[in-house]
């Protein structure tokens, strides 16, 4: 009984916190700031909508599906499926996380990082091409598919880039709170760049929505 009772409590810690809602509601794909033209020629408009309309809303689903699955579960105490599900939650919850901060993170818009995000990253890579440089090189490098991640690390208040695989959730996986966030499932840029990974990262970089960025890193130190 009391295994039933706590699992479902981590669940909730794991899964939801970062972002996505309670079971009682279903998740619906998050409309986008821009066109899907609109960050052409750096990401098709090809690209877009088939990520966005396609493979978030796949993770959406599933994670619907997933979460009436465990409300099941809790009401029955069928601890085992409990269990059975924890991948499949993180999996598209993360997803949706996931692609919910990129969406954001992205914009035609020109922008530049804030005084206080550039500060922080002066103070710890020596400069804005330096950190470019270190992340390019971080998320290039994940093996098979996931995500490189410009962090903030609440326990030593420093921004810190990490890498996560597949769609594992930054702030689940590492306890860092995602500041910016780039997708590096072949899904994200494969019908443009081919398997060129490298001028993938390295040309979103132009697209950066900065002003999202800024406002994440002033959230996190606030929390």
């Amino acid at each position: 009984m009391f295994l039933a009772r706590r699992i479902p409590a981590i669940v909730s810690r794991n899964v939801f916190s970062a972002g996505v809602l309670p079971a009682a509601q279903k998740h619906t794909l998050p409309a986008l700031d821009y066109d899907y033209k609109a960050l052409e020629p750096i990401v098709s408009a090809e690209i877009m909508e088939i990520h966005h309309t396609k493979h978030h809303q796949t993770y959406i689903t599933n994670l619907n599906a997933a979460e009436e699955q465990l409300k099941d579960a809790v009401s029955k105490n069928d601890t085992s499926k409990i269990i059975a599900l924890q991948g499949t939650l993180k999996f598209n919850g993360g997803g949706h996380i996931n692609h919910t901060i990129f969406w954001k993170n992205l914009s035609p818009n020109k922008s530049k990082p804030s005084s206080a995000l550039q500060s922080e990253l002066e103070k710890t890579y020596g400069s804005f091409e330096n950190f470019k440089k270190e992340f390019t090189t971080a998320t290039v490098a994940v093996q098979g598919s996931g995500w490189g991640w410009l962090g903030f690390n609440k326990k030593n208040n420093q921004i810190q880039i990490a890498t996560c695989f597949n769609q594992d959730p930054l702030e689940a996986t590492t306890g860092l709170i995602p500041l910016l966030g780039i997708d590096v499932w072949e899904h994200a840029y494969y019908l443009q760049y081919k398997n060129v990974r490298l001028n993938y990262v390295d040309a979103i970089f132009d697209v950066v929505n900065w002003d999202d960025v800024s406002a994440r890193l002033a959230a996190a130190k606030g929390k």
